[in-house]
């Protein structure tokens, strides 16, 4: 065959990948010259000569048939061009299987059509009428399904379960599969889903050519038939084909009448059992709730509930309103479960969040968080009056104290009344001992162990109250849904709550304030509360001690509520309430001690406690914690405190008066130290040692030393660092009444003192019948003023054993006594020999440097009219001779002087 024309060039196809039997466009060069010029034309090696239709020589349309090859390229063959050849390649898709039921566009091979009866995976219910590969890709069975069974438990590879495992179902049959593969597979479940969505369009689009390819076939039969004119001579041929075409159906409709009955048959019982196991969570959820609801389940009984509220709470069907409604009964059974749980006191904060969450879920009428915090005020009120109850009746003897609902002992919070009770045994010097037995110390009073426990017992209770109305507030009690849902109902809740809520506060402070009052200050209370708050029926009051502490206890409520950002108004009447505390136990204070100071006289032993240390502490009670005012804010505590100080002043003071005059045989042995007493008060003596009336003298006057220069002081100094605006009063009254009471004692002391000494002095001058006028010359001092001197000394060790302040003024005073004494016997003696007024002046001067450090104006005086009585020294020798024996007088006497030198070491320093 000769060629004149170039070969077939195919340069383009389109579609260039399909599914057999897909129609395709072929563009290229020299495709030949006419229909009758093709003669060849293969897609991947398949002959597709019959199918095409040669539209010119650069275009032929065809279908692509069965192919062997995957890929291959479109060889087209002409006449007049030979064998061509391609640039572009076709690829050819496998085909979807098609099952005997399903709907195609295009007419199916009977011999190779797809039946899902004959390639079912196992496992899989038979009335599942699910593709085998959903995927799309090659499966590979390589796990045995026990192994997988144990690995996912409960779980299912079926997709269409509602238990199904993604994962067990790749292990199974994509455990080798490349991730190029799973993405092809992800493709391919996006398209079965798009269809699947589309449904009857999707079909019609992908018919759509076939049905004009008909369209067009019946048309062109029909002109056909026109032009031929058959139809005018035999009939219509188109009727006679709708003739056959009926008959064909009908016969079609008799041989698979049977099977389409099973079919449909089958198709409802499949739709059937397709319900139930579909639904099976709603007709099964009933009996679900009531096991879930005993397992204390409440979450997965909330989320059936949603779930199914959102799939059947607006059904028709009447079989699932029939279900839900037995639903609905038993979640309302729930609610009401769920309701008394919340009101059940007592009840920790986390199951009332949890319990008014489930209740939010639900949907529950009404407020039931509200709820909750009403059940909860109430609840704290009853405990707190159970508590004053059970105190009550403890106290007049009835059991009854340690009842379950109070047995708040595991709380961990520090107790002042443990600290207490530790540090109750008064050490020896405390103003508190009395003549009752020691024991009372280590029992609590019932009224300050009351306050203890109703303070514990709110502060375990109140916390929780506070956080749940704070929880209420923002919300926070309510689970995301029922927060979006119910926000402008609450919120709306909320601002009328406030108020409700306040008072509910007020009213447990109210209770706290009131029962505190009962039972530490009565008499604050009137008397229609007094039956209500009170009823402690005791005869004596709270001492001071006890009192500090229970402010200590309340002062402690006070700083843990406003830890909780409780609003500082709510607590104004705890606030009220310490303060008169502190001034309750001021006034109990001031007057427990003039009482106890008033007794010191018949219980003091005379031992010295070197401490000086007072256990009367009022500071803890007297400092202002933040937010509270002075206890002496009220010009009327002041006067009383004013009154009260300077009755124990002038008490004390009288009571040291009674134990300076105080005979011997009157001295009780009973210890008991004085508060304000000088630290120097009792020296060291022996407990066995008796005391002269000199040296209880010199005691209290060291204590009436050591009130002036420290006590009063000191008491000024707190008195003014709080605020007290009376001290001026109070120390002018004292010092007065203290002034006047120790130039008594010192005068008395002076003249026990002194007057022996200077009575001594005119029989020792003149013993011997020593004359003036008539003696040797002088060999020393003699020993009139040795043993005067010796005095002087005994009564300086007595006074620098009680205290070394004293010593320079009794000292002064008693050499003021000795110098006048002396300077009057020299006047009044008429003349002196040369040898005895050398023996006076050697006197004279050896006393008065003796006593030198102890020399007032007066004393000085006294010597300077001594010496001048007495004749001047006339010869050096006689000077040397005094300077001689002054200095045999100081070194012979050394040691017995050495007092007097320390002594005046001790008042230079000073």
């Amino acid at each position: 065959m000769s060629r004149s024309r170039q070969p077939p060039l195919v340069t383009g196809i389109s579609p260039n990948e399909g599914i057999p039997w897909t129609k395709v466009t072929i563009r290229g060069e020299n495709l030949g010259t006419g229909p009758t010029d093709l003669i060849g034309l293969t897609i991947c090696g398949h002959n597709c000569l019959l199918t095409a239709e040669w539209m010119s020589a650069s275009k032929i349309v065809c279908r692509v048939g069965q192919a062997k090859n995957d890929k291959g390229d479109i060889i087209v063959t002409t006449k007049s061009g030979g064998r061509g050849t391609s640039t572009v390649s076709f690829k050819l898709l496998k085909p979807e299987k098609i099952g005997i039921l399903d709907q195609s566009a295009v007419w199916v091979d009977e011999m190779n059509y797809y039946d899902m009866r004959t390639d079912r995976n196992k496992g899989i219910p038979p009335l599942s009428l699910r593709p085998a590969n959903p995927l799309g890709i090659e499966i590979e069975n390589k796990f045995s399904q026990k192994d997988l069974e144990m690995l996912f438990h409960g779980m299912s590879a079926d997709f269409t379960s509602e238990n199904f495992s993604a994962a067990w179902y790749l292990i199974e049959n994509h455990s080798n599969t490349s991730f190029e593969q799973l993405k092809m597979a992800v493709t391919n479940l996006k398209r079965q889903a798009n269809k699947k969505s589309e449904g009857s369009l999707a079909y019609v689009k992908g018919g759509l050519s076939t049905f004009f390819e008909a369209q067009d076939a019946l048309s062109a039969i029909h002109q056909k038939l026109e032009a031929d004119g058959t139809e005018k001579v035999e009939g219509s041929m188109t009727q006679k084909l709708e003739n056959v075409l009926n008959r064909a159906s009908n016969t079609a409709d008799t041989l698979f009448q049977e099977v389409l009955g099973r079919k449909d048959k089958a198709d409802s019982t499949r739709n059937a059992l397709n319900v139930l196991q579909r639904f099976k969570f709603l007709f099964n959820l009933p009996l679900n709730i009531e096991r879930n609801i005993q397992k204390g389940d409440y979450d997965v009984v909330i989320n059936d509930y949603e779930k199914a509220k959102s799939l059947f709470g607006k059904t028709e069907v009447q079989v699932f309103k029939k279900y839900y409604a037995e639903v609905e009964t038993r979640i309302e059974a729930l609610r009401e479960l769920l309701l008394d749980k919340l009101l059940e006191t007592p009840s920790t904060l986390h199951d009332q969040k949890r319990y008014i969450r489930y209740l939010s879920d639900l949907h529950a009428s009404g407020d039931p968080a509200w709820q909750c915090i009403g059940a909860q005020h109430k609840w704290i009120l009853q405990l707190m009056h159970s508590c004053k109850e059970g105190y009550v009746k403890d106290l007049k003897g009835n059991p009854g104290l340690h009842s379950p609902m109070l047995d708040l002992d595991n709380d961990t919070r520090p107790s002042v009344l443990g600290h207490l009770s530790q540090t109750a045994s008064l050490k020896r010097g405390s103003s508190f001992q009395s003549g009752r037995d020691d024991t009372w110390r280590y029992k609590t009073p019932h009224r300050v162990a009351f306050v203890e426990k109703l303070t514990k017992l709110v502060l375990s209770q109140l916390p929780n109250f506070w956080k749940l109305w704070i929880s209420y507030v923002n919300g926070s009690l309510f689970s995301e849904t029922a927060e979006k849902s119910g926000q402008i109902e609450r919120s709306k809740n909320v601002r009328q709550r406030q108020n409700d809520f306040k008072k509910m506060i007020q009213e447990v402070m109210h209770s706290l304030v009131k029962l505190t009052r009962g039972a530490l200050l009565p008499l604050s209370i009137r008397d229609g509360e007094a039956k209500q708050y009170g009823g402690w029926e005791v005869k004596c009051e709270l001492s001071g001690q006890w009192l500090a502490h229970a402010i200590q206890t309340v002062r402690l409520t006070h700083e843990s509520l406003t830890a909780l950002e409780i609003p500082n108004d709510l607590l104004q009447t705890i606030q009220d309430l310490i303060l008169d505390l502190r001034v309750r136990c001021v006034m109990a204070t001031l007057q427990h001690t003039a009482e106890e100071i008033k007794r010191l006289a018949e219980k003091e032993d005379w031992i010295v406690d070197n401490e000086g240390l007072t256990s009367l502490s009022l500071k803890g009670v007297l400092e202002c914690k933040p937010g509270e005012a002075s206890v002496f804010q009220q010009p009327k505590t002041q006067e009383e405190v004013c009154q009260l100080s300077i009755n124990i002043m002038q008490v004390f003071i009288y009571c040291l008066e009674q134990l300076s005059t105080k005979p011997d045989a009157d001295i009780d042995t009973t210890h008991l130290s004085v508060d304000v007493s000088s630290p120097d008060l009792f020296g060291s003596i022996h407990e066995d040692f008796s005391l002269t009336s000199e040296q209880r003298l010199l005691i209290v006057l060291s204590n009436c030393c050591y009130l002036e220069r420290h006590t009063f002081l000191n008491i000024a100094e707190h008195f003014e660092k709080h605020n007290f605006q009376g001290i001026e009063k109070i120390t002018q009254v004292s010092m007065a009444s203290l002034k006047e009471l120790d130039q008594r004692l010192f005068e008395n002391y002076i003249e026990l003192k002194a007057d022996p000494i200077v009575g001594s002095l005119e029989p020792g001058i003149y013993a011997g019948y020593f004359d003036w006028k008539d003696c040797l010359p002088p060999t020393g001092v003699r020993n009139y003023l040795k043993e005067a001197l010796v005095n002087i000394i005994a009564v300086h060790a007595e006074v620098f054993t009680i205290s070394k302040e004293l010593v320079p003024r009794v000292l002064s005073k008693v050499i003021e006594a000795v110098s006048e004494e002396l300077s009057r016997l020299m006047q009044c003696v008429s003349s002196f020999s040369k040898n005895g007024a050398l023996q006076a002046r050697l006197e004279i001067c050896a006393l008065r440097d003796t006593v030198a450090v102890y020399l007032t104006p007066e004393s000085k005086s006294s010597f300077k009219q001594a010496l001048e009585a007495l004749p001047q020294l006339s010869s050096g020798a006689d000077k040397k001779l005094l300077e001689e024996l002054l200095n045999k007088f100081k070194s012979s006497m050394h040691l017995q002087l050495t007092c007097f030198q320390a002594a005046s070491s001790t008042m230079m320093k000073t």
